[in-house]
């Protein structure tokens, strides 16, 4: 076996012995290299007692590096890769989780956040180019038919403008976002919490086949393992880091959305969230996380996420605003000799320069310019108001411009 053979095997052989994350042996592995820790971990020497235990018990249960050789075999039969940071496409931006720490942790996963040893690949583009230009859409299971609107809608124009979609596969908006990044032919990755031959949930198994097909399955953990509770949060980590912000569509009081947003934003990530109905259950946590982190934006569409995680001065979102009326482009005095005409009859011009409070000489200059833009009508008596307009003829007043003053 070549020593590179060597490294992979014994990267897949830590990460069965401790979860992903595990900040002692990730430490291990940077000062003394991955052959090196898998050796001291076996001979019993590690420095943290917490992980001594754990890596006893898994070791009565196999052969660490018999069980990673057996890892490697099934991903081949599986048609998936092992991507280690020795290899060209290994995503560079997840070193950041070396120095995430979150507050108050009183939980190990919490506390567990370093960056992966490995991933596991089902898919053909390289890892790092996907991931290079990524958002992360993530929310609730149980999402509403609002949420599953949105979500696909932000799948949709993230992918359309060739941003990578990043979520967890899950039911509900994770799924949306999937799908709406494929229905645009564009890019998605799901970031799995257990072996890429068993996905969860197996109600997903086809979506699933259909990101292999064009974008990405990818996971920490060997094929065959299992999606057991806290991996969706070791998993949530990688999702935060891998991107360049993490969106929340909907998420419950109690969410593993706004968990992923957390990290991201301790990652010094963009966090957003997208607001939902005040009576909608789905929306609480969502809603109290915008409430609690200063730092985490709302956004209402792709518009406001690219102008979150996009090039400074290169991807604003334009300003909301209502429908442009034909007025729009008129100045103070035109629109006030406009406000000043009677709405039925019509006035004369002295009378009409009094009321709007400018003088005669400008009152002519701009109701000449009104009755071009078909606003006024000269009458015998005055002026009037101009007739409602056929949609055909507002439009086309609209789009006039105006001549000089």
């Amino acid at each position: 076996m070549s020593a590179e053979d060597e490294r992979r095997l014994a990267r897949v052989a830590l990460t069965w012995l401790a979860e992903p994350g595990t900040r002692a042996v990730h430490h291990l592995v940077e000062r003394h290299g991955p052959v090196a820790t898998l050796d001291l971990l076996l001979d019993g020497g590690s420095p943290d007692g917490w992980l001594h235990t754990t890596v006893a018990a898994r070791s009565a249960a196999g052969d660490a590096r018999a069980v990673a050789a057996e890892a490697l075999e099934r991903a081949d039969r599986l048609g998936a890769r092992l991507v280690t940071p020795d290899d060209e496409e290994w995503p560079a931006q997840v070193a950041s989780l070396a120095a995430l720490r979150l507050p108050d942790v009183s939980r190990r996963v919490d506390g567990e956040t370093a960056p992966p040893l490995c991933f596991w690949v089902r898919g053909s583009w390289p890892l790092g180019e996907a991931l290079d230009r990524s958002v992360a859409v993530v929310g609730a299971r149980a999402a509403t038919g609002y949420g599953q609107h949105v979500a696909t809608e932000l799948g949709y124009g993230l992918a359309e403008r060739d941003w990578t979609v990043v979520s967890g596969g899950a039911f509900g908006i994770d799924a949306a976002a999937h799908r709406g990044a494929l229905t645009a032919g564009g890019l998605t990755v799901a970031v799995l919490a257990c072996g890429l031959d068993r996905p969860y949930p197996m109600g997903n198994a086809a979506l699933f086949d259909r990101i292999a097909e064009t974008g990405l399955l990818v996971s920490e953990w060997p094929p065959g393992a299992e999606p057991l509770r806290p991996r969706f949060l070791i998993r949530n980590r990688v999702i935060a880091a891998g991107t360049r912000g993490t969106v929340v569509v909907e998420a419950s009081a109690r969410s593993g959305a706004t968990q992923t947003a957390r990290r991201a934003i301790h990652a010094n990530r963009v966090a957003m969230v997208v607001p939902g109905p005040v009576t909608s259950a789905m929306s609480v946590g969502a809603h109290e996380f915008l409430r609690e982190h200063a730092k985490a934006r709302l956004v209402t569409g792709v518009a406001h996420v690219l102008e979150e995680v996009g090039r400074i001065g290169a991807d604003l979102a334009p300003l909301a605003r209502g429908p442009q009326r034909a007025t729009d482009a008129l100045d103070d005095d035109a629109r006030s000799l406009l406000e000043a005409l009677p709405r039925r009859g019509a006035m004369g011009v002295d009378r009409l320069s009094a009321r709007a409070g400018v003088d005669v000489r400008t009152a002519l200059r701009k109701l000449s310019m009104l009755e071009e833009l078909s606003m006024v009508v000269r009458r015998d008596d005055g002026y009037a108001l101009a007739p409602p307009a056929k949609p055909r003829q507002a439009a086309a007043a609209g789009a006039s411009v105006l001549p000089g003053t």
